[in-house]
């Protein structure tokens, strides 16, 4: 009997290393096979400097004050119109809401569904007391060792300008488009974009203009970031998650420090209960939806064990969740996210305040929803402190997440083939954006909306993003600058199939 039972575990043994086998064989590339392009000819250091000279604008947005720096970005309105002369001459220019502007580039065809490129003009802030740890000061627009350095010049002036550029460049060609090309540049997209991007979506909507497609700020071309995968990797975002900020509210009596009540029943206590749970427990996630898209499209591209686990996630799909899980980039992927971002309680050392204060931080993905988000806050609360007697309030602004972007379109496929002629060694694949962008607001007027900033980057330039050192590599630009020229003048020549 022994040995009949160890012949069947080492028969079924031998099947499932086959079906294993099999399965990974049987995942094919789905990479499109397409010529590189020639290398359009660019004016490097001339663009370069260009780019520059509005980095050195410090276009920093308000949510409250509309105006902030409005002399900034009037400064910048005027830069562009001198260094861009045939786009301000041919395309129809309007300022929305004061300080954002929408360009118009007339299509021949009226039945030719337009398009919209989009950036923003504005930037976040310095940290405070960070300046003196900036190679160059953050706002010097400085070109140095084959980078323009400063606040701004990657997120998002490097996509603004090279979109600009691309446009220069064909207008002097003599290049006219068949369907209409919209270029929307916000003011405010760092803190929402309610003010710019809303407001221009709201415009084209009332004008029942409705877009092909629209490419924004998104993923990148990442180098050497993705685990198992020797290229470089272009994931185009197809959707990007929701936001919500919930404000968690606890009291208990107030009271002295010398006779602080039975444990766990403090305000500073429940809260401290309550957010360790909620850090904890977060909402559950899965290798799903956008994530199981860009694995089913990368795996095949893998080797070792990556490639052997991606394929057949039937069977090590909880190795590779929990793997995933370690990192918070590709654990973002898979889950409604959640942080502890704000806490608040006590203004004395002897006493117990009577309220405790925290906001905590949702990035909601596709296929959950606000409502879900509230209930899971609000059961854990609960079963943290024991308690039903707290507060939770929604912070204004909350959104679900984006629709998803087909795949299977031709949208989709033209910024894939463009995608493989500029940058010919990498891996084109779809992604979620995990991070909030102003596209959001174009839900209503196009089904067709990407995430996608045509720009390499390593794991040390993913640093830089928001924080010390922001900096764009010249020869990165040059391709930006290819990558809009080719993208236009394809997409514009004629209706997509």
């Amino acid at each position: 009997m022994i040995k009949k039972s160890l012949l069947f575990l080492f028969g079924a043994l031998l099947l499932l290393i086959a079906a294993v086998a099999i399965n990974t064989l049987r995942k094919t590339s789905h990479q499109l096979q397409v010529p590189a392009l020639a290398p359009l000819a660019i004016d490097k250091p001339a663009a370069a400097d260009r780019l520059a000279q509005i980095v050195r604008l410090s276009t920093v947005s308000s949510r409250d004050d509309a105006q902030l720096n409005a002399d900034k970005f009037g400064q910048l309105h005027a830069l562009l119109q001198a260094k861009f002369p045939l786009i301000h001459a041919k395309l129809k220019r309007e300022e929305v809401a004061g300080l954002s502007l929408l360009y118009t580039w007339q299509g021949s065809d009226p039945q030719a569904q337009p398009i919209m490129l989009m950036a923003h003009q504005d930037v976040v802030p310095i940290a405070p007391g960070t300046e003196g740890d900036w190679q160059v000061p953050p706002f010097a627009g400085e070109v140095k060792d084959g980078f323009v350095w400063g606040r701004g010049s990657w997120d998002d002036k490097g996509n603004l300008m090279s979109q600009m550029e691309a446009v220069e460049m064909l207008l002097a060609s003599g290049f006219a488009p068949k369907r209409t090309v919209y270029l929307a540049f916000g003011a405010d997209e760092e803190v929402g974009g309610l003010r710019g991007a809303a407001k221009i979506a709201a415009l084209l909507a009332e004008r029942k203009v409705h877009l092909d497609f629209v490419i924004d700020e998104g993923l990148l071309v990442l180098d050497g970031v993705m685990p198992g995968l020797k290229k470089p990797a272009a994931l185009i975002g197809v959707a990007e998650k929701g936001y919500m900020s919930v404000v968690l509210k606890m009291s208990a009596t107030p009271g002295h420090a010398s006779m602080p009540p039975k444990p766990g029943t403090s305000a500073i206590a429940m809260m401290s209960a309550a957010l360790k749970r909620l850090d904890d427990e977060q909402l559950p996630g899965g290798i799903r939806g956008v994530a199981g898209e860009m694995f089913e499209a990368l795996a095949p591209e893998m080797s070792g064990f990556s490639r052997v686990a991606l394929s057949n996630l039937w069977l090590f799909g909880p190795v590779v969740q929990k793997q995933l899980e370690g990192a918070g980039s590709t654990n973002a992927m898979m889950r409604t996210t959640t942080a502890l971002t704000i806490v608040n309680a006590g203004n004395k050392e002897n006493v117990l305040p009577g309220r405790a204060e925290a906001t905590v931080n949702f990035r909601i993905l596709p296929g959950d929803t606000k409502e879900q988000v509230m209930e899971h806050m609000r059961s854990k609360v609960a079963q943290a402190t024991g308690s039903s007697s707290f507060e939770l309030l929604a912070l204004p602004g909350a959104v679900n997440s984006s629709k998803i972007a087909p795949t299977n379109s031709a949208q989709y496929a033209i910024l894939n083939k463009t995608i493989r002629e500029i940058f010919p060694d990498a891996l084109v694949a779809p992604g979620l954006m995990v991070a909030g962008t102003d596209s959001i607001h174009y839900g209503p007027i196009s089904e067709h909306i990407f995430k996608f900033s045509p720009v390499r980057a390593n794991a040390e330039d993913l640093k830089r993003f928001h924080g010390t050192n922001e900096r764009l590599g010249v020869d990165n630009y040059a391709d930006a600058i290819r990558f809009y020229h080719r993208l236009i003048s394809e997409v514009s020549a004629a209706p997509l199939p």
